[in-house]
């Protein structure tokens, strides 16, 4: 299992308690909204229906606007071949101070369906009186066109029947040629251009062209999870065009895709523990009551799925890999842990472990009629451009033993001393971007959020890149993926104060 950067869950779910009304608050003064810096001149979009994005779910939001704006594939052809970014506006409903955009993560989340959803949460607040909610599909994600998509819905399905638990040399030799036949695929469809530019390197750019199109000479910014590696790429390479920004669960853009994987590692097993902990009050919790024995009840239930199937109403039964998979899923956020206790008893009394499958399904993008969204294959174009992958096979085998040390939940079998590396040890075009420390921000620019125990961007990360940007941190107590407007009176409150009036918070505690 690859380290897996989740978008921040922004739904009909939201709370919004708490939020507090504020006065309106001055910008900083910034150079003027056209080109510069090699970016190309945007005109304004032509702002239309929602429908095309939407569907039937724009009609819960009819003053919302949608339109698509062009982007070189290559910034340094600007008149070549150009992707078309999908963009979604939703007015302010009172004095205006600007635009916020908004991105939920990643990477390969629709920042459009997001902000759909965000919008009807956040209706009545003072973050939708004083400011247009918006934004834009990356280039290659969601309804921005083109899309990054390697695989049919039958490739995908067939591929999350694999296992991938053989860690012999053949076991290993097998799961790379899936990896490497993947990257192919990738390349055959999308072209090696389109693919060398779909990082964040060039969703930071086009960002700016966004706010060119907007007509702000500033922009207001909220990125959750893997959006606070764009917003920090954003600030780095334009800082004078940032009012306010707010990075809720970072990531650390010094650390190397390795470290992440362990840091990550170990913020899930801090979260399945949370959640096991919270199981055995339960009477019926299908891990126990023993702390010393739910990894090993854990492994009880779902490691029996590499040789059959576990039982589902859904004919394709529940696979090793889904069970997996549903279980990462649910440990993001206390309100799928019911689901993954319902999948878990399912396994255990030998009936319907259909929740996990369904887990398992909300990650891969996968709807009710067997159709994916391209959220995965976006997930790996991204990320296997933003930082190099290391190739030595060794490096893969250490990385195998310390997140089986790290992370017991998760690890199949006994260490072999083999282990498979990751596809974007076979990505067919460089990386763009190398790690490094963010450099310090213009005061009052940025605030980070950090959780004490998220376990996709572990709350270090938080703390290691509020140092880095001279940033307040406001640090909230729990086990989820990120905080901002998710119902804590004391975060929301202390985030609107910001974006509106920007009052910088003092270190908070939550």
């Amino acid at each position: 299992m690859t380290a897996m950067a989740r978008k921040s869950r922004i739904g009909s779910a939201l709370l919004m308690s708490g939020l507090l009304g504020a006065a309106l608050a001055v910008g900083v003064p910034a150079p003027p909204a056209g080109a510069t810096d090699g970016q190309p001149t945007a005109p304004e979009p032509s702002w239309g229906s929602c429908e095309r994005f939407l569907g039937q779910d724009s009609d819960v939001l009819p003053d919302a606007r949608c339109a698509t704006l062009s982007v070189p594939v290559d910034y340094a052809n600007p008149t070549g071949p150009q992707a078309q970014l999908a963009l979604i506006k939703i007015p302010a409903t009172g004095k205006r101070i600007g635009a916020l955009l908004v991105n939920p993560g990643g990477p390969g989340a629709s920042a459009v369906d997001a902000l759909a959803a965000l919008g009807v949460g956040l209706a009545g607040s003072p973050i939708t009186e004083h400011f247009d909610l918006v934004a834009f599909d990356p280039r290659g994600v969601g309804h921005s066109t083109p899309e990054v998509r390697c695989r049919t819905d039958a490739e995908f399905d067939a591929w999350r029947r694999e296992p991938m638990v053989d860690y012999s040399p053949a076991g290993v030799a097998r799961i790379e040629q899936l990896n490497r036949n993947l990257a192919q695929e990738c390349l055959d469809k999308m072209g090696r251009e389109f693919l060398a530019g779909v990082g964040t390197d060039s969703a930071a750019r086009d960002m700016d062209v966004v706010r060119q199109a907007l007509g702000d000479d500033q922009i207001n910014f909220l990125g959750f999870s893997y959006g606070t590696d764009l917003g920090a790429s954003y600030l780095e390479k334009f800082p004078n065009r940032v009012r306010a920004m707010v990075l809720d669960g970072a990531i650390d853009p010094a650390e190397d895709p390795m470290a992440s994987i362990t840091q990550q590692m170990t913020g899930f097993q801090v979260a399945f523990n949370d959640y096991a902990a919270d199981c055995a009050k339960s009477v019926g919790c299908p891990l126990g009551t023993d702390p010393t024995q739910w990894v090993t009840r854990y492994h009880q239930l779902v490691d029996p799925l590499v040789a059959k199937p576990g039982p589902t109403s859904d004919p394709r039964g529940l696979s090793y890999q889904d069970a997996i998979t549903g279980t990462f899923n649910a440990l993001y956020t206390p309100e799928y842990w019911k689901f993954l206790t319902s999948g878990l008893l399912g396994l255990a009394r030998h009936t319907d472990a259909g929740d996990l499958l369904l887990l398992a399904d909300e990650y891969q993008g996968r709807d009710d009629y067997g159709q994916y969204n391209n959220g995965q294959d976006a997930f790996n174009a991204v990320r296997c451009v933003d930082a190099p992958t290391p190739t030595d096979p060794a490096v893969w085998a250490d990385l195998d033993r310390r997140t089986r040390e790290l992370a017991p939940f998760q690890a199949y079998g006994a260490f072999t001393g083999f282990a498979p590396r990751d596809i974007c040890a076979f990505w067919p075009v460089p990386p763009t971007s190398l790690p490094h420390p963010a450099p310090p921000a213009p005061p009052g620019s940025v605030v980070v959020v950090s959780t004490t125990h998220d376990p996709a961007t572990p709350y270090e990360a938080g703390v290691n890149l509020a140092r880095e940007l001279g940033a307040p941190l406001i640090t909230y107590d729990g086990t989820q993926h990120t905080a901002v407007f998710n119902g804590d009176a004391c975060v929301d409150g202390a985030v609107v104060r910001y974006l509106v009036d920007r009052v910088l918070p003092d270190n908070l505690h939550c």
